[in-house]
């Protein structure tokens, strides 16, 4: 006796009782639908005047951009696997308006298009603050690293390439000089070859060197910009593939990698603002997202708050330079120590010492000075206490790090000022209040792109990863204006957006 197990519906079987529409296969509810509605309120008329009116017609840069924004808040980021989900899912297919350009299209679109990505996040920013998704009262700024399209197996460190470069070179003269003399030499050397391999062992040699000099003078011009007028460390690294991408990591884990910069608006986590660093830390970056929140949104928050990554003395000069009420967590996660000083053995760190700003020193817990010992042209000073004073100091062992018996030193740079008014600000109650409301606002957000499965940059160079970056964060704004569609804050009516009022 046969099982019984379910028969496929007649539909199957009988193709004509199919709805002559295939995305009424769809359900009404689908999410494509809402997202169809968003991405016709991008306005895609400057890059259509890029478009020429030679030759053959050209895909609408609203359907590309549209597919790509798509795919990547779908977690599909390769353009061949993009290509195949439009021929083989409907939601995709309905995007795509059953019209999608081939892999190649897709792919060089993505590289050539940087500035009109840049301009769909700032649309999308725009859109987000009209349906008031985002009102730029409190922001939150953090960082975090994306794997570059490279590897450290393709890279050298400079050292290498100099002697390679050298290398190269040598055998390069070694198979002209033997070419010179190959037609002399051709019957004894050859014999039944051709002749031809030594000219192709030249060729490949020749396009070798190339890279080589190539990768050198970026290396080079890097560090020259880094460290002006110094000696480029031999170990100092650079890819072959991708020359813009920098060795970043942690705990060993280190890789190619880019510094991807995000403000985040607490009340929707819609990103603000953004950008693509190259720094392995984020000592520098509240200058360029200041800017770039001005730029995208044409106006500053009122509050942002950032980790102790960013407490250093150029990111609090920049803050000082704006109206900006701003939060940076201090002293590394470090307690002060109670005050006479307790039993305990822990350490006396720099945010023991209390910092003065009239004649410029620093005080130890126990009362001395220490006072300024010199400073360099880059800023960066040197504060130190009494040897003898040190030396009898009971607390010396929790203090004093010197083997040599010297004393106590402090190191900072001409930013101190800044960085006590920080510390002042911070200890007070209602800045913890507030920075305590900067890791629910932020840091979900990079866990958001990352579980969508964005962990590396499909282009390299700088321009392009920092182009395919914008597309990251566009696509998040708008899988975060497709959620309020859903929960009812926002409606979509005849193709328009509009917030529902309260």
């Amino acid at each position: 006796m046969s099982i019984p197990f379910k028969k496929n519906p007649i539909e199957f079987n009988q193709r004509q009782l199919f709805p002559s529409n295939i995305f009424d296969l769809l359900p009404d509810e689908h999410e494509c639908y809402l997202y169809k509605d968003i991405f016709q309120q991008l306005d895609t008329s400057h890059q259509e005047k890029t478009f020429s009116r030679i030759g053959q017609n050209a895909y609408h840069p609203r359907l590309i951009v549209s597919i790509l924004i798509y795919s990547y808040s779908q977690g599909v980021f390769s353009s061949r696997q993009i290509e195949r989900r439009c021929n083989e899912d409907l939601s995709f297919m309905y995007i795509a308006e059953m019209n999608c350009p081939n892999y190649r299209v897709l792919s060089d679109f993505r590289k050539d298009n940087v500035d009109f990505f840049h301009d769909c996040f700032r649309q999308s920013v725009l859109l987000a603050m009209e349906l008031g998704l985002a009102s730029l009262g409190h922001v939150s700024l953090d960082g975090s690293k994306f794997k570059a399209s490279t590897s450290k197996h393709k890279a050298m460190s400079h050292r290498r390439l100099v002697e390679k470069e050298k290398e190269l070179m040598n055998e390069i003269d070694a198979l002209i000089q033997k070419a010179n003399k190959c037609d002399e030499d051709e019957d004894k050397e050859y014999k039944e070859k051709t002749g031809y391999e030594l000219p192709e062992d030249l060729k490949f040699k020749e396009e070798r060197l190339a890279k080589i000099k190539m990768a050198k003078e970026a290396l080079e011009k890097r560090e020259e910009e880094l460290n002006p007028g110094k000696k480029i460390d031999g170990k100092k690294q650079i890819s072959f593939a991708d020359t813009d991408a920098r060795i970043m990591g942690k705990n060993g884990n280190f890789a190619y990698q880019y510094n991807g910069q995000i403000s985040v608006d607490k009340d929707n986590q819609i990103i603000v603002g953004q950008h693509l660093s190259q720094n392995a830390n984020d000592k520098k970056e509240i200058d360029p997202a200041v800017k770039d929140i001005r730029k995208t949104t044409g106006k500053l928050p009122s509050k942002l708050s950032v980790d102790n990554g960013y407490m250093s003395g150029d990111n609090l000069e920049a803050l000082a330079s704006t109206d900006l009420d701003a939060y940076v967590a201090t002293n590394k996660g470090e307690k002060k120590n109670k005050i006479p000083l307790d039993e305990s053995n822990r350490k006396l760190t720099k945010v023991d010492f209390v910092y003065n700003e009239q004649d410029d020193s620093f005080t130890c817990p126990c009362g001395q000075a220490l006072i300024l010992k010199s400073t360099s042209k880059d800023g960066k000073k040197k504060y130190q206490g009494s040897s003898d004073i040190c030396s009898g100091c009971e607390y010396k062992n929790r203090c004093s790090k010197s083997t040599k018996g010297q004393a106590r030193t402090i190191n900072t740079d001409d930013k101190e000022p800044l960085r006590k008014q920080m510390n002042e600000k911070m200890e007070t109650e209602v800045a913890k209040e507030i920075y305590k409301k900067r890791k629910v606002i932020v840091e979900p957000v990079f866990g958001q792109i990352k579980n969508t499965g964005f962990r590396g940059f499909s282009v390299r160079g700088y321009g392009k990863t920092s182009g395919e970056f914008s597309l990251v964060c566009t696509a998040h704004n708008i899988k975060k204006i497709m959620k309020a569609i859903l929960k009812g804050v926002v409606r979509s009516e005849f193709g328009k957006l509009e917030p529902i009022p309260a």
